[in-house]
């Protein structure tokens, strides 16, 4: 292998670089896990960003980096690394001229990594450098598929065992892609696969058509389906270890003109047991939080549209709370997460069991803190209301615009509004917006209009952040979600209005001039931040 810096450590180089002081790479050594690389520990700690990372190891070893999205791969030269070599080295064989083979590796300073390929191959080994989910993802579209991505499979083949190796790669893809739903498609002659990443659906690959029952009977068999019903819709879960993940799979199947669709909801256990100091409340929003849910009793309602990240929070609010003198009960449909020291129960309409029959048997069972998981009816919202007003906690989420209009919503339902007013002790509203991708981001001065929109909401601001677009986020300048909040504290004033039948806009008023932040604040005060983007913003919320 012909580098001259052969020996050189990544420590090394990087303080040449200036990247990293001697004590930063000491205190990452420190901190890092057994076995763990020391490029993998400063990535994790925070240190460095994988963009940079590449950048130094490019300039300073002279090795060229690659982007393998789309990357003309020889897929001939697959068999010559096997599949448990690959993932160990993270590495991926790319082309061949005469008697050198093309590596793109994570850790072109892996020389051991190296030493056994040259050994195993024969050949000499040119490292170039790609990102670990670019290798991880190469190695997931053409391992097991002989390079052909299945279109080329004899016709006589039996189709069980390719839908086995299909369905495993395009979970492990999705695990890789953080993503939060999986999409399989049935369309006239083929099958897309279809990933959501960052709240928006993206086609990965095809599927040949013939495949498509035994990839659907595969799935169902995972989560335990009926294989034979293919005329009504099915749900099922079922736990996985991918890459020494656990990973909670919801399975739904609807029949389609062209045969069943799936979309495997991925729940990434390791990702929900989140404190809420790391939900991207601002500090005031916090502190306020915090204090509203270490009341006695109460009601805290979360309000958002689908997919704003309600769950996480609530779960997040329950483990704040959940200590061994309590008792805890919730009751979800479908409970989604299971806790530790919590009880909870899954509503099952066939038998009867559901929000409001399940609460009243809750409160037969000496809760201190109760969550439902969402409140759809009258008969629902009065006994949390009224669970809330006889020394209980309750937590729970309704689908509304604002934190404000969820007030109207529950004298709506013909609750009584002393009862809501009573009972209601904070609302809080939440979205989540794309964050702008740290390894691309770039600040730029604000345009005029940028200035106006910021100050009609009190806010100065001189410059901007954005992501030009790199391999690290596919060219999207964004990589990951971050939640905006609107809290709304009911106070004694608020009450009062309330009961005086006030109208939303009166209250609205009130509120803001009492320095309540709404969603759209919220969003742009972590604009000013370098967060994310304005148009992120207000594509969520409104500015009125």
């Amino acid at each position: 292998m012909a580098i001259g810096n052969r020996k050189k450590k990544l420590g090394d180089v990087l303080k040449e670089a200036g990247i990293l002081t001697e004590t930063q790479i000491v205190d990452a050594l420190e901190q890092k896990k057994d076995g763990q690389k020391l490029g993998d520990a400063l990535l994790e700690q925070g240190f460095i960003t994988e963009q940079q990372l590449l950048e130094v190891l490019e300039i300073h070893l002279r090795i060229n980096s690659v982007s393998l999205y789309n990357y003309p791969l020889d897929k001939n030269l697959i068999t010559l690394v096997p599949k448990d070599v690959a993932r160990k080295y993270l590495l991926i064989p790319l082309s061949q001229k005469e008697n050198t083979i093309t590596v793109a590796m994570n850790d072109p300073m892996d020389y051991f990594a190296i030493d056994d390929l040259e050994l195993s191959t024969g050949f000499e080994i040119k490292p170039v450098i790609a990102s670990k989910d670019d290798i991880l993802q190469a190695i997931n579209k053409y391992y097991d598929l002989g390079g052909n991505d299945f279109e080329d499979e004899p016709d006589d083949m039996d189709d069980d065992a390719p839908a086995i190796k299909i369905m495993d790669q395009i979970l492990q893809t999705g695990v890789h892609l953080k993503a939060s739903d999986i999409h399989i498609d049935p369309y006239e002659v083929k099958l897309a696969v279809r990933y959501r990443i960052d709240g928006v659906l993206r086609t990965e690959r095809n599927v040949p058509k013939r495949l498509q029952n035994s990839l659907i009977a595969r799935t169902k068999i995972l989560s335990n389906l009926n294989i034979t019903e293919t005329r009504l819709p099915q749900d099922g879960r079922v736990r996985l270890v991918l890459d020494n993940k656990p990973i909670d799979l919801r399975i739904s199947t609807l029949p389609t003109v062209f045969g069943e669709k799936i979309v495997i909801r991925i729940l990434d256990l390791s990702n929900i047991f989140k404190k809420l100091t790391d939900l991207n409340f601002s500090e005031i929003n916090l502190e306020k939080y915090e204090k509203a849910i270490s009341q006695p009793s109460g009601l805290i309602l979360l309000t958002g549209p689908t997919g704003s990240g309600k769950t996480s929070t609530l779960y997040a609010s329950i483990n704040k709370l959940n200590r061994e003198d309590v008792n805890i009960i919730t009751i979800e449909d479908p409970v989604e997460y299971q806790l530790d020291g919590i009880n909870q129960v899954q509503v099952n309409s066939g038998v009867g069991l559901n929000f409001a029959t399940g609460l009243r048997s809750i409160l037969r069972q000496d809760p201190n803190i109760i969550m439902v998981g969402e409140i759809r009816d009258r008969e629902t919202a009065e006994i949390a209301i009224r669970s809330a007003l006889t020394g209980h906690m309750v937590f729970s989420t309704l689908h509304t615009n604002s934190a404000v209009a969820a007030i109207p919503r529950l004298f709506d339902m013909d609750i009584e509004p002393y009862l809501v007013v009573s009972s209601l002790s904070a609302i809080m509203a939440q979205r989540l917006v794309k964050k702008v991708c740290k390894d691309c981001k770039m600040t730029r001065q604000a345009s005029e209009m940028e200035k106006v929109l910021f100050r009609k909401r009190g806010i100065e601001i001189n410059e901007v952040t954005e992501g030009q677009g790199c391999n690290s986020c596919k060219g999207t300048g964004y990589k990951g979600r971050m939640a905006i909040h609107e809290l709304l504290i009911i106070n004694d004033s608020i009450r009062h209005m309330m009961m005086n039948n006030s109208t939303i806009t009166d209250i609205k008023k009130y509120i803001q001039e009492n320095g309540m932040k709404f969603l759209v604040d919220d969003g742009l005060i972590k604009v000013k931040k370098g967060y994310t983007t304005i148009e992120e913003v207000l594509r969520v919320a409104t500015e009125d």
